[in-house]
């Protein structure tokens, strides 16, 4: 089978392979309760969110945080803090901060409005190349490929039967000159579907997947590559874990959600240890947190901290 990339197959098998993908996402795509949705705002949150945390766990997080904060003015008029506190449970924290901070920066140099271009869009804070495009796909139907690590297998193991040997300009072009015109917001979800269903990175399921008739992994090296994965999966798998609570991540955590039950605006003492971590590691910890803007410390009193106010 020949790749799919637009300098080596004819427009009809470009088509037939994007028809075919559309078509298995038509009936089988993941049924999100962002999915359907055009307000660039909403669909904005829900990228945010999906960064870096499983898909399943946004949905609930996504409704009650759009829930709270229904508009683009809403969240933009947030208390930094309470927003803080409403992205309770999704980790990766600085991402609540960024999502308030591209809020006010809307607000202030766009009118209100989520800028359509790709350019504007990354120029907002915590927004790169990947949920730039996903949001002028998704909510404007600008046909521009948003490659995450799901669309990346899709397509490099379709092009070129395996996940290394290409640049990541080529790689974008490529997804680029896939998008159909007239459904680049459900290509965009749809090619993220597949990579989740059927192409993951240990043991792919090339059989199923709608791609398998045009993939150079699947025709050619599926069944050796795939033997090879689970045989490398399966030695990782026989690793014995590390102990996420020794990570200086779930210690950082850990004391957000201190400072999450503390009172609006009150200083929160924290005692040491916590975990495995003693008071020198909570101090760092405070520190990075103060750093990244996600806690303020006491001028004062060590291992006290709060919420930052305003």
């Amino acid at each position: 089978m020949s790749a799919v990339t637009t300098t080596q197959v004819s427009r009809n098998d470009m088509a037939a392979w994007r028809a075919a993908i559309l078509a298995w996402y038509d009936a089988h795509g993941r049924s999100l309760p962002f999915r359907g949705v055009r307000d660039p705002y909403l669909i904005l949150v829900s990228e945010v969110m999906a960064q870096q945390t499983q898909i399943a766990r946004v949905a609930d997080a996504w409704r009650a945080f759009t829930s709270r904060y229904p508009t683009v003015a809403a969240l933009a008029a947030a208390d930094q803090a309470d927003v803080i506190r409403e992205w309770r449970g999704l980790g990766y924290n600085r991402r609540a901060l960024n999502l308030w901070r591209a809020a006010r920066a809307i607000v202030d140099d766009h009118g209100g409005a989520v800028p359509r271009t790709v350019a504007d869009l990354e120029a907002l804070p915590g927004v790169g190349p990947y949920t730039a495009r996903a949001v002028a796909a998704i909510a404007y139907g600008t046909p521009v490929g948003a490659v995450d690590t799901n669309v990346r297998r899709v397509l490099a193991r379709t092009t070129t039967g395996s996940l290394d040997g290409f640049t990541v300009r080529w790689l974008q072009e490529l997804a680029d000159g896939a998008v159909p015109a007239d459904r680049a917001a459900d290509w965009t979800y749809a090619v993220m579907d597949v990579g989740a269903r059927f192409c993951r990175p240990n043991r792919p399921d090339c059989a199923p997947c709608p791609a398998a008739a045009w993939c150079l992994y699947a025709s050619a090296v599926g069944a050796g590559a795939a033997a090879g994965e689970r045989s490398s999966h399966t030695a990782r798998a026989r690793q014995p874990p590390g102990r996420f609570s020794a990570t200086t991540r779930w210690l950082r955590g850990r004391i957000l959600d201190r400072l999450r039950d503390g009172a609006p605006g009150a200083w929160l003492g924290l005692e040491a240890p916590i975990g495995v971590h003693d008071a020198a590691a909570v101090r760092m910890s405070l520190r990075t947190l103060a750093a990244d803007g996600l806690a303020e410390l006491h001028p004062d009193e060590p291992l006290t901290a709060r919420l930052p106010v305003g």
